[in-house]
């Protein structure tokens, strides 16, 4: 069993609309109503269909007074991070610290729309060096109260003025599923972020454990990094399989995955229905606190 002990939180990654003025800012506020934690949006820049998401996100956050908001996940071929340092620090003073960073690698079938808006084309390991690199150079711009210098392979800081400080210490939530990702994140992360559609249920163990081994030969405990998933399911009568069914088996199966594989922030995957966060907000996420709360109080603290 592997409980970290977290506090459970729940969200929505919305989904796209066709209008993005109006419904955006509707399922999020429908969100905060269901009394979810969290509201987060995926990031590809590329998509001009799409509008920008730290745009939508700081918008998300002036028409909110609780949720929390984040990318999910920021892409970092085409957000330097100096910039996006700066961009994340202001949404969550603006926010009143209500911003964390989601940040991934960049898909790897995406490389031609990143490189066709001027962004670099990186294998596997020189994306996941660009992430250490990136990671490092955020949070010294966050901390300093002067000039940053930095000299990596992939990005360079010749005396940059550190800040702003955000409002709170953001947590940086990397995207990723190759060991060597996952070894990184285990190392110098502080939350991990996989999605139910790429990564099932049944394969969160091994991500897990790799996690954890890093983490501890980084000289870190495993809870250091907070698990979230990403998932996908469908309301319904009666059904089989991952979060197939009415909500009390959505219950159910979540409140195992916080009990065994150490998740504590599940989100509601590409969720465009505000029926579908409201029934998730109202039926799914109370029962599963339920549960757990249940089960830690029988069990004891987590080892």
């Amino acid at each position: 069993m592997t409980d970290y002990g977290h506090e459970l939180r729940f969200g929505a990654m919305l989904s796209p609309g066709g209008d993005y003025a109006h419904e955006f800012l509707a399922l999020a506020e429908v969100a905060e109503r269901a009394g979810l934690d969290l509201v987060s949006l995926s990031d590809h820049p590329y998509w001009t269909q799409r509008l920008d998401t730290m745009a939508l996100l700081a918008t998300i956050a002036a028409r909110t007074t609780r949720v929390t908001v984040f990318p999910n996940v920021a892409n970092l071929p085409l957000r330097p991070p100096v910039t996006l340092a700066r961009t994340a620090a202001a949404l969550d003073i603006l926010s009143g610290g209500r911003f964390e960073l989601g940040l991934g690698t960049g898909a790897q079938q995406m490389w031609d729309d990143i490189v066709a808006d001027g962004g670099p084309r990186r294998g596997a390991g020189e994306s996941i060096a660009a992430m250490d690199e990136a990671m490092q150079v955020i949070r010294a711009l966050w901390a300093a109260d002067g000039a940053v210098r930095f000299e990596g392979v992939h990005y360079q800081l010749a005396g940059t003025a550190g800040g702003p400080r955000p409002a709170h210490d953001i947590s940086i939530w990397a995207g990723g599923y190759q060991p060597r990702m996952l070894r990184l994140i285990g190392r110098a992360a502080d939350g991990w972020v996989p999605s139910s559609p790429y990564l099932p249920p049944e394969r969160l163990a091994e991500g897990n454990r790799i996690i954890d081994e890093a983490a501890a030969s980084a000289g870190r405990a495993p809870g250091d990094v907070v698990r979230v998933y990403n998932i996908a399911g469908t309301f319904a009568a009666s059904g089989a399989g991952f979060l197939n069914g009415p909500p009390g088996a959505w219950a159910e199966q979540l409140a195992e995955l916080a009990l065994v594989q150490g998740i504590s922030v599940f989100v509601l995957y590409l969720a465009g229905s505000a029926d579908l966060i409201r029934r998730f907000g109202a039926e799914v996420a109370p029962a599963v606190r339920e549960i757990v709360g249940r089960e830690r109080g029988r069990l004891g603290p987590p080892a």
